[in-house]
């Protein structure tokens, strides 16, 4: 949607790291104003989940904040109990793009009762190489989904993300 700098990363890292989910509603809005017409009309919206011990942490999750926001903007459903993170990983933050694509490597299972022949798009706050995103539609596609789209609020440019792709697996 728009990359991750200036106002817009303050005020990600306000939500995230200053505890400060109101802004999750207004960033949400972003996100609706832009929303891609190419997603699939009968998508379900579902955030990246995060480990228990960052939930502990921080007390909520951004990308669930945002995917509800954008949920009720949009008229989505969104669908929080279906993708799961089966391990801890550690920041992503400081890593560079094969670090990253190891680092999340399996750390995501989706329940297939909820995901088979489903349209799912992933809901997070950033991309920064697509790591994240490419495990969580691995997961997703192994237990049946029948489409993956991820949608974010930012995403980095290609220079700070170091190699940035995206080719469902990374």
């Amino acid at each position: 949607m728009a990359f991750h700098a200036g106002p817009l990363r303050q005020a990600i890292h306000a939500l995230k790291y200053r505890h400060n989910p109101p802004l999750s509603e207004v960033l949400a809005g972003l996100m609706a104003a832009r929303w891609p017409g190419c997603l699939p009309d009968d998508a379900i919206l579902m955030p990246v989940p995060l480990s228990a011990e960052r939930m502990r942490e921080r007390g909520f999750n951004q990308a669930e904040l945002l995917a509800r926001h954008l949920g009720v903007q949009r008229h989505r459903p969104v669908v929080t109990d279906a993708l799961q993170r089966t391990r801890a990983t550690r920041s992503q933050v400081g890593l560079g793009a094969t670090e990253r694509r190891e680092n999340v490597a399996g750390a995501f299972s989706a329940d297939p009762e909820k995901v088979r022949g489903v349209s799912v798009v992933v809901v997070d706050d950033v991309c920064t190489t697509g790591a994240t995103l490419g495990a969580c539609a691995e997961a997703l596609l192994q237990s049946g989904a029948s489409q993956v789209w991820a949608y974010t609020l930012a995403h980095a440019r290609r220079e700070a993300a170091g190699n940035f792709t995206f080719d469902g697996g990374s």
